[in-house]
């Protein structure tokens, strides 16, 4: 069985972008709830295309799971870890964390 992904908290992943770390983000929600509201380059893949845009994730280098609570996300990465892949982190309590924690003027629902 693979290990659990790795979660991240919304101040750890500030510090890391703001740090310049090369970190890819996918965000796993549907396309209505991305064009609302996303973090800056973030990419999105909802997570029921994740299985055929496997490919579109990296496989080197730290990849961060997004969603709106961070369940999602958490599925997402959990799915790429059993394919091998461990790289994925999860942003623990999603965009809605992200709002509560790090940037208050980000757009919640």
């Amino acid at each position: 069985m693979p290990p659990e992904p790795l979660d991240l908290t919304p101040e750890d992943l500030h510090r890391r972008l703001q740090a310049g770390d090369d970190l890819q983000l996918i965000d796993v929600r549907e396309e209505m709830e991305f064009e609302y509201c996303h973090l800056p380059g973030s990419q999105l893949v909802p997570l029921d295309e994740l299985p055929r845009r496997v490919a579109e994730i990296r496989t080197e280098g730290p990849v961060v799971m997004i969603c709106h609570h961070g369940v999602r996300s958490a599925h997402a990465a959990g799915y790429l870890r059993h394919l091998g892949r461990t790289n994925v982190l999860n942003l623990r309590g999603g965009v809605d964390a992200w709002a509560l924690r790090v940037d208050p003027n980000f757009p919640v629902y």
